[in-house]
C-alpha cells in the first residue's frame, strides 16, 4: 500500500511525483482510470531511487512508454506507474563512429526517425510512424513493412530492481517475433544502441514519405486506438481472418473494429477497458469457431 513515508522517499528534484493520475490521459486508446501512484524520474538516480523504495515496500511498479500498446483496467493501476524522462530522452551520436546512434528510451521511435534522417543515416525508415518509445519497442522488438528493431539494435542497458545497471547485446537480446530478452522481465530498459548506414537525406525521407502514406491510407489513424491488437498467425494476417468472420465494424460499447482495418479497435468515443476486453474476447471466439485460427492478443493489459 503507498502511504505518505513512501511518497516522501521517492520524491526530489529529479522525479516529478502526482497521485490519483488519470491514465486515460498517457494511453493512445484514451481508456484507463487512475494510477495510484505516478511519477517521472529524470536520470538513473532518480528511477534507482523509485526502484529501491518500491522493493523496499513491496510496492508493485510498471514502467510507461507512449502507452502506445496498452490496455489500462478502468479500475486503474495499483502501485507506481514510472515514466522516462530528462536524460532518458536524450539521442546522441558516438564520437568514435557517427554511424553508430545511443539514446535514451524515453525516446519517442519519431524523434529517433527524424534524427537519423537529418544525420543522413538509414536504416529506422521503417518505424516512421509506429507511436511508442524507443524502450516499447525494444521490449516487444517492433516492427512494420519488413522492418524490425532487432535489425538495427546492438546493444541496450538496463536497470534491474536492485538499481544495478547492466546490458545485453548480440544474441543476448534474445529477439524474435513481438519478443526480447526484456519480456515479461522486471527489467528497466534504459538506454538503446543502433548501427544505422550511411543514406542520403532524400532517399530517406522518399521511403518515410511512402511509408506514412500507406500508414493513413489503411489505418484509423483518426481515432484513439492501441494499434495492431492481434499478433500475426503463422500462415495468416489477423485482419483478413477477422473480416472474413463479417466482424469488421462490430461493436461492444464505444469499442469497434476498426472499417478501415480490422486489426484494429478503434475508441469510437466514451469505450471503456471493460468493452475492449469483451469485444477482443468475441474476436478470439468468432475466429477460432470459424476458422479454426486462435488469434493472440499484442495488447497488454494493466490493473
Amino acid at each position: 500500500m503507498i502511504n505518505t513515508e513512501f511518497i516522501e522517499y521517492i520524491k526530489c528534484d529529479d522525479t516529478d511525483v502526482y497521485e490519483n493520475e488519470p491514465m486515460n490521459l498517457h494511453t493512445s486508446f484514451r481508456i484507463g482510470g487512475n494510477a495510484e501512484c505516478f511519477c517521472e524520474v529524470k536520470n538513473k538516480n532518480a528511477l534507482s531511487n523509485v526502484m529501491k523504495t518500491c522493493k523496499k515496500y513491496n510496492i508493485p511498479y510498471f514502467i510507461l512508454g507512449l502507452g502506445s500498446n496498452l490496455l489500462v483496467s478502468d479500475n486503474g493501476i495499483k502501485g507506481v506507474v514510472i515514466k522516462l524522462g530528462g536524460d532518458f530522452t536524450k539521442i546522441t551520436l558516438l564520437e568514435s563512429d557517427k554511424n553508430i546512434v545511443k539514446c535514451g528510451a524515453g525516446v519517442t521511435l519519431a524523434g529517433l526517425c527524424v534524427f537519423a534522417r537529418n544525420e543522413s543515416l538509414g536504416g529506422m525508415e521503417f518505424a516512421w510512424g509506429i507511436p511508442g518509445s524507443v524502450g516499447g519497442a525494444v521490449y516487444m522488438n517492433a516492427g512494420a513493412y519488413g522492418g524490425e528493431i532487432k535489425d538495427v539494435v546492438i546493444s541496450s542497458e538496463y536497470m534491474d530492481s536492485d538499481g544495478n545497471i547492466k546490458s545485453f547485446s548480440g544474441d543476448e537480446l534474445d529477439f524474435s517475433y513481438r519478443h526480447s530478452a526484456y519480456s515479461d522481465s522486471n527489467y528497466v530498459i534504459t538506454d538503446v544502441t543502433f548501427k544505422l548506414e550511411p543514406k542520403s537525406q532524400a532517399e530517406i525521407c522518399s521511403r518515410m514519405d511512402e511509408l506514412m502514406n500507406r500508414r493513413k491510407t489503411k489505418q484509423p489513424l483518426n481515432r484513439p486506438s492501441a494499434g495492431s491488437v492481434f499478433k500475426r498467425p503463422e500462415g495468416y494476417f489477423a485482419a483478413a481472418l477477422i473480416e472474413s468472420c463479417g466482424l469488421k465494424g462490430f461493436s461492444i460499447g464505444d469499442a469497434q473494429v476498426s472499417e478501415k482495418h480490422s486489426g484494429f479497435i478503434i475508441n469510437n468515443g466514451n469505450a471503456t477497458a471493460k468493452d475492449v476486453k469483451q469485444l477482443i474476447e468475441h474476436i478470439k471466439k468468432v475466429v477460432k469457431e470459424q476458422t479454426g485460427v486462435e488469434l493472440c492478443c499484442e495488447i497488454k493489459y494493466i490493473e
